[in-house]
């Protein structure tokens, strides 16, 4: 893609670009998810089961996220954003806030925020506290019923309609720091393609489905992405 195009630019970011800023991963050694299974704290079975559990496992991740500060990847995604003459939508996998905090906009956030509250009851949504709990009230409809405003393993994540439009308006589609294991971000990559995108994967090392990007750049994203960036708009 040329320096100064229109074009426009598709990201998705996953937890490799959080990694950076001190948010572990899934496989972490270590850490939040080394101490529970996903079964018990990312699904709505376990949520059932235990929302003691889960309400205490999402606080944790909270606390963690409202005290990280983005890196130069979420910088450098901000100013791709605001100085590339075209459109960059950004689309996330995370659920922290760093991408906003970095100054990006109208962030697509697919599996949902740890800043948000959910009501299981009615489906009203509202500013999770930093703290939550099982019996706090909905504001709307009073049920005791508050979960966090996360998509977990087996629901549906959310703006998929809008994802698709964007995939096959994009010129270029970037997914960075994502391993391309989790449906459907995983099939993005093959939309792009079937919309005759350009397509570049940013990682430590190749996905899964590095094999259908048309360009791969290893290396951490607070590196690679920078120089990528340099690159397009100087």
């Amino acid at each position: 893609m040329a320096k100064g195009s229109t074009e426009k630019i598709v990201l998705l970011t996953g937890a490799g670009v959080s990694a950076e800023s001190g948010l572990g991963t899934f496989r972490d050694e270590g850490g939040l998810w080394a101490q529970h299974r996903i079964e018990d704290v990312a699904t709505p079975e376990g949520f059932a089961r235990d929302p003691d559990l889960v309400h205490g496992f999402y606080n944790a991740r909270r606390a963690q996220a409202a005290a990280a500060q983005p890196n130069a990847a979420h910088q450098t995604l901000a100013r791709l954003q605001a100085q590339h003459p075209g459109e960059v939508v950004i689309i996330t996998q995370n659920v922290d806030d760093l991408h906003e905090k970095a100054g990006s906009t109208g962030v697509i956030h697919m599996h949902g925020s740890l800043s948000g509250a959910l009501c299981a009851a009615c489906s009203h949504r509202w500013q999770a506290p930093l703290e939550m709990h099982p019996t706090d009230p909905c504001p709307r409809c009073s049920a005791p019923a508050t979960r966090p405003d996360i998509v977990w393993f087996g629901e549906i994540p959310h703006a998929m309609q809008g994802i698709e439009a964007h995939l096959a308006e994009a010129d270029l589609f970037v997914a960075i720091g994502t391993s391309a294991q989790v449906y459907p971000a995983a099939n993005f990559v093959e939309a792009a393609n079937n919309h005759s995108a350009e397509t570049l994967e940013f990682n430590l090392e190749p996905s899964a489905m590095a094999s259908l990007f048309g360009q791969c750049r290893f290396g951490p994203a607070s590196q690679t992405v920078p120089a990528w960036v340099a690159e397009l708009i100087g």
